[in-house]
């Protein structure tokens, strides 16, 4: 419906996922669709393959059929629907049914749409309904697979009113085609019956000719026959010719121009019945100098079939019982077949041939071509009728199914409100503890990754597969919650789509980006207890191989050693070796050094905190933690904060005109936690905790001891405790005149 008020329509936003989007919410919204910016709408483009949308909606709506849905096709729908209803209730509720009353019925296509739509009802033997639904026009295929005519001036085998016009039916497809009518079937339109009497008319005429003109036939109805086995022979029996030509131009050439005895040495070793295109290189007879080609005895064995129905068909047609032919009469031969050859090579209407020339002559002779023109036309006298029953399928699947794809398309809701899932939203990934419900449908990681990278977000690329089927889908789904410690090529999950189906699916690609902040405070202690496992790793390897050589060196040592003479009586004990104090001392002053330097920076920093107020030291502690976390946090706050839907879209074939944002509190929402369920009971004793050992806190204990032990001996904790008092006192003394 126009605007007739001449009024302008005011539109209202909402801010969802960082921009503006335009609220649909009443019909008049609906009407007025045109008159909106293109520039505030969320989408320009999508797709009509790999939505979680009925496909026959957009199908529907793809109306140059360019595997997109674009704005001129989503305007010229909401402006078709609004102009042929009277009531749009249904239309905003999605429903599967529309009341017959909601139809305008005051305009020429109302009333069209209206009388279709219960001529179908009527059809399917529901001629009281008050409303059609989806069910009602899904199987409009079937009801018109079982009719003659379906309106689009295609008629299948089936519309011929006899056995003998399906037949013609049958040979008209084979000989030409076929095209697909609106039930479905293979069938014939007027461009293809028109295209057969075409070519049948010429082929029947290219035969007149022959017909008429005798030399094109010299050997009446085995002519073709003939001629197969002449072109068959023809540069075979030249070689033989131009060859004994030769060996009489030069009696020299006669031994090299037939098979030498290699040739039959080589061919010797083999199954000759097997052989067939080794003898077959071989002249048709021996070569001599003008000689005559036998056609009884003395021919290659592998042309003797040949030559016998050659003979038969040619030969004694032409020249009678002959034994020998010569080069004049193969010329003969040549020029008989000249005119045939000229006739081949002008065929017309070739579509038909397999036909016959008989058969072909009794379709041209019969009425088949005025009765199935017949047929043609009482199938277009409906096509009015079956156009309107299309509009009507058209309506109720827009009535159920094109609000919701507003909601998808002009603006995002569907998808940041969360009351239903978006359509681009293909199912569910389970997986390392969370479930992510941003996953969508790809059809090539290689190609949809690049610039899905843009788009800011932990991706994993997942390859699909149902259990017991050859089915496979791969997906991109979203991880915006938790952490990535556990997520790495191979492993596994299960997905479900939107239908429930589920799926084994295993991360085949990473896209690697920060998933939350919570992840980043911890990571560089991560990263740092990473490291220093990993040189611990390092170094314990290093002495096992060290020790595993040594072991080996010395095995090896004792087997070479030679056999030993026998046993001395031993000698007497020698004396012990003397204590290297000087060594061992060195030892313990390096080892005392090292921790006395780790004294006396713990000491330090134990000084400084000691010497702040109480109510300084949270706050110093606070300040440690920040300067580790702080810049790992910010940097990932600020990548989370560009974290952006439209790249991701816009990889598989969207236009996304806007920057729909997935802040961190939306991002929560997208990806779901393991969380105990509200009232669930927790027992916190694990039966199968490991075992605290006390061996470990006596070996530390005793170490302690030990180091403390060697520090008093040496000064060092004396020392220490002066450096403690000085530094307070020192603090005390500075504070107070800090103060005045």
């Amino acid at each position: 419906m126009e605007n007739t008020t001449g009024s302008p329509h005011y539109w209202r936003f909402c801010r969802l996922g960082g921009f503006d989007q335009v609220r649909l919410e009443t019909a008049e919204d609906i009407r007025h669709l045109g008159e909106l910016d293109q520039k505030l709408w969320a989408a320009l483009s999508c797709p009509v393959n790999g939505l979680e949308f009925d496909a026959r909606t957009l199908a529907m709506l793809d109306t140059d059929r360019d595997g997109q849905v674009r704005v001129p096709e989503i305007l010229a729908a909401t402006k078709w629907i609004s102009s042929v209803l009277v009531r749009m209730d249904s239309f905003l509720a999605g429903s599967n049914a529309l009341s017959l009353q909601a139809i305008d019925g005051s305009q020429a296509e109302g009333q069209q749409l209206l009388a279709s739509a219960k001529q179908l009802l009527s059809y399917l033997g529901k001629p009281e309904a008050e409303s059609v639904s989806i069910e009602d026009v899904t199987n409009t295929e079937t009801l018109l697979h079982d009719s003659k005519f379906n309106g689009d001036g295609i008629i299948a085998e089936h519309a011929g009113e006899d056995e003998a016009m399906q037949k013609l039916i049958a040979e008209i497809m084979a000989c030409v085609g076929s095209e697909q009518d609106r039930s479905g079937l293979p069938g014939i339109s007027q461009e293809r019956l028109d295209a057969f009497f075409t070519a049948a008319e010429l082929y029947a005429d290219w035969w007149k000719q022959a017909k008429d003109s005798p030399a094109i036939l010299p050997f009446a109805d085995q002519t073709t026959e003939a001629a197969a086995v002449f072109a068959r022979l023809c540069n075979k029996v030249d070689d033989y010719f131009i060859r004994c030509g030769l060996a009489a131009f030069d009696a020299k050439a006669e031994a090299p121009l037939n098979p030498s005895p290699t040739n039959y040495e080589a061919l010797a070793s083999q199954d000759l019945a097997v052989a067939t295109v080794e003898v077959e290189r071989f002249p048709l007879a021996r070569i001599e100098a003008n000689r005559a080609l036998p056609l009884q005895e003395g021919i290659n064995p592998a042309w003797s079939p040949v030559m016998e129905r050659f003979t038969a068909l040619v030969v004694r047609p032409l020249f009678g019982e002959v034994t020998q032919l010569e080069a004049a009469q193969w010329q003969q031969i040549k020029e008989t077949f000249s005119p045939y050859a000229i006739w081949q090579g002008r065929k017309a209407g070739a579509e038909v041939e397999n036909l016959g020339l008989e058969r072909i002559e009794t379709i041209l002779r019969g009425p088949g071509k005025n009765l199935l023109e017949d047929l043609i036309r009482q199938d277009l006298q409906l096509a009015e009728q079956v156009d309107a029953i299309d509009k009507v399928v058209r309506l109720v699947y827009f009535n159920r199914d094109l609000y919701r794809l507003l909601n998808n398309f002009v603006a995002f809701r569907d998808f940041y409100v969360q009351d239903r899932k978006a359509v681009f939203q293909t199912g569910t990934l389970y997986i390392d503890g969370r479930a992510c419900e941003l996953c969508i449908k790809v059809a090539s990681v290689d190609g949809h990754s690049p610039l899905a990278n843009l788009s800011r977000t932990y991706l994993a690329y997942c390859e699909c597969r149902r259990r017991g089927s050859d089915q496979r889908i791969f997906i991109a789904a979203a991880f915006t919650g938790g952490d990535s410690d556990n997520l790495m090529l191979g492993r596994n999950g299960v997905f479900y789509d939107s239908q429930g189906n589920d799926w084994d699916a295993t991360v085949v690609k990473i896209i690697d980006h920060p998933i939350s902040v919570s992840q980043a405070f911890w990571a560089p202690y991560k990263r740092i207890g990473r490291m220093i496992a990993e040189q611990l790793e390092k170094f314990a390897a290093a002495k096992d191989k060290a020790v595993d050589s040594k072991a080996g060196a010395g095995i090896a040592a004792v087997a070479a050693k030679p056999a030993a003479p026998p046993a001395a009586p031993p000698p007497a004990p020698a004396a012990p070796l003397p204590f290297d104090v000087g060594k061992f001392a060195g030892i313990f002053a390096a080892l005392g050094l090292a921790v006395g330097a780790m004294g006396t920076a713990i000491a330090s920093i134990v000084g400084v905190f000691l010497a702040l107020p109480m109510w300084e030291m949270p706050l110093a502690v606070g300040a440690s933690i920040l300067a580790i976390s702080g810049p790992s946090m910010l940097i990932a706050f600020l990548k989370l904060r560009q974290r952006n839907l439209g790249p991701m879209l816009d990889a598989n074939g969207w236009a996304i005109n806007t920057k729909a944002r997935i802040n961190i509190p939306f991002g929560s929402t997208l990806t779901k936690m393991a969380m105990l369920p509200k009232g669930s009971e927790r027992t916190l004793v694990d039966p199968f905790a490991e075992k605290k050992t006390p061996w470990k806190r006596w070996v530390f204990l005793l170490v302690l001891l030990m180091a403390l032990g060697f520090a008093w001996n040496k000064g060092y904790i004396a020392e220490w405790g002066k450096q403690i008092k000085t530094h307070v006192s020192d603090q005390k003394t500075t504070t107070p005149a800090a103060k005045q």
